[in-house]
């Protein structure tokens, strides 16, 4: 299983490298999870939204994912790098839009809900975001559920910073099984917050 998860330029931290620990954690019990921070353009470092710099491991798609995992970072305060910079560039959205198409399951934490929708994949689908951009991401066409992880089927969304532990043991319980999310959960000393809302039909 090859996870992706896509950082840029204002990223939040929590919201990649929470997810990021979980699945290694799980990749350290199951070695075909297999997962990588990576970014759209060829760089050697990103710097997130707190000053933290960190080196990517590849490029986005560079090898056909199954998941791609987008933070969010800086749409609230309106930064002038981050998700808000990302939108108006308009390339990684159309990336994946393209990765989506191509079968990737797409997931966001926080505001990386706005990429997705950029993406065009949130119309009149069910969403979460941070709540404070719960009204952005109505805007854009999204359907809004208040949970603390949305999965409807290719397309998953979490709410803010925190929920991407529980987005992460989500996907580790939905790609692989329960046991092995268990068993990650009891390693971080981390409880399961909140509900996990389920499309059952489509």
């Amino acid at each position: 299983m090859n996870i992706q998860i896509v950082i840029f330029d204002g990223f939040d931290e929590l919201d990649a490298v929470g997810p990021f620990e979980v699945l290694k954690l799980a990749g350290s019990l199951r070695p075909e999870i297999q997962t990588k921070m990576v970014t759209l353009d060829a760089v050697e470092q990103i710097t997130a939204n707190h000053g933290m710099q960190i080196r990517p491991q590849g490029r986005l798609g560079e090898s056909a994912p199954d998941v791609v995992i987008v933070p969010g970072g800086g749409w609230i305060d309106q930064a002038p790098v981050g998700v808000r910079e990302e939108v108006r560039r308009g390339m990684l959205p159309a990336r994946l839009a393209q990765l989506h198409g191509a079968g990737a399951t797409m997931a966001s934490v926080c505001t990386g809900a706005m990429l997705l929708a950029a993406a065009g994949l949130l119309q009149d689908r069910p969403a979460t975001t941070n709540r404070a951009a719960l009204n952005d991401l109505q805007a854009s066409g999204a359907e809004i559920i208040r949970a603390r992880v949305v999965d409807d089927g290719d397309v998953i969304t979490a709410g803010g910073i925190t929920s991407g532990f529980d987005l992460a043991l989500w996907i580790i319980e939905r790609f692989a099984d329960a046991q092995l999310a268990q068993a990650v959960e009891t390693r971080l000393e981390y409880e399961r917050r909140g509900t996990v809302w389920r499309r059952t039909k489509r």
